[in-house]
């Protein structure tokens, strides 16, 4: 996932003008060497990123103001006492501007990329893969344990990545709320497979009219 979100980066600066190319090449190294993937956080003082980027604190400035509009880099704090600001990545805003360039990479990213809806006769091949999913949980016969069996039994590889950390609220009019463990998981989800929770969702409560994904983190 990380690798995907790189190469949509990449591809995306490389079909750019100069200017782009720049930018996406200074932010790819920003998250390379700084990013904490976990804590969504990026805490880097514009010194060292002029050191990085081998530019002046002045341009720094003016990068990250870009980086900002763009909503690629969004602030989580700002700076203050001697301490630097906190930055996170806007994961929506980055795949919305560099889907465009995703076919680039190749068909195969593309379809990973867009989450294309159902294909069952994929969902029932075995996956080849050494990741080890999360087990189902059991519990009370509720319905996000209901969704999460019906997650879980199309896909335990991505069940398990994505799907099993979450945390439902009550549904409150139609709607259920999911809690994800950080602001990135959040923004990834909602980018890539909101239509697969909705679509289980529904399956499970007709009734219910959306599914939402918020930050607990």
């Amino acid at each position: 996932m990380k690798y995907d979100i790189l190469s949509a980066l990449g591809v995306h600066g490389c079909a750019g003008d100069k200017h782009r190319q720049r930018l996406v090449l200074r932010l790819i190294t920003l998250i390379v060497a700084r990013y904490n993937w976990i804590a969504d956080e990026l805490m880097v003082g514009q010194r060292e990123m002029a050191e990085l980027w081998s530019i002046d604190e002045r341009s720094v400035k003016r990068d990250i103001a870009k980086l900002r509009e763009l909503g690629w880099l969004v602030q989580k704090r700002a700076a203050a006492r001697g301490r630097v600001a906190v930055h996170g990545l806007g994961l929506a805003r980055i795949l919305e501007g560099t889907g465009p360039d995703w076919a680039r990479v190749g068909p195969d990213f593309l379809a990973r990329m867009s989450a294309p809806a159902e294909a069952p006769e994929a969902a029932q091949q075995p996956a080849q893969s050494n990741v080890i999913s999360f087990p189902l949980p059991v519990g009370e016969g509720g319905l996000w344990p209901r969704i999460q069996a019906m997650l879980h039994r199309e896909d335990p590889h991505l069940y398990g990545a994505w799907f099993a950390a979450l945390q439902a609220d009550l549904p409150d009019e139609g709607c259920l709320r999911l809690v994800a463990p950080s602001r990135f998981h959040a923004d990834y989800l909602r980018a890539n497979h909101l239509h697969r929770l909705e679509r289980a969702a529904q399956a499970c409560e007709p009734g219910l009219a959306r599914v939402e994904v918020v930050s607990g983190g």
